[in-house]
């Protein structure tokens, strides 16, 4: 087997299994590579839409799939995106419940 550029690292802060090129970009700019459900990078500002139903603690709500959320903001956690949506103020959103829009 021949040894190539292409080989396989585990990324521990997304729990895949990332091309070195790819892990080697993102330590080179010093900024997480946020990811959403599929796997799209997010960025701040993108719109986001719910893969599944999530219930809102502390406001009696629950957000269907499919909800589309507007502008969000990245955090220091790769896991999370910082959001707002109609009546909830502060909500945060793992990034394995949304993909791009």
């Amino acid at each position: 087997m021949a040894n190539d550029n292409d080989d396989y690292i585990y990324d521990e802060v997304t729990g895949e299994w990332r091309p070195a090129s790819e892990i080697a970009e993102s330590s080179d700019t010093g900024q997480v590579v946020v990811r959403d459900a599929i796997g799209n990078v997010l960025s701040d500002g993108d719109s986001v839409a719910l893969i599944k139903d999530l219930k809102v603690k502390g406001a009696n709500q629950t957000l269907k799939q499919g909800t589309v959320i507007r502008s969000i903001r990245l955090t220091a956690n790769p896991e999370e995106i910082d959001c707002r949506f109609e009546g909830i103020k502060g909500l945060v959103l793992r990034t394995e419940f949304v993909r791009k829009r």
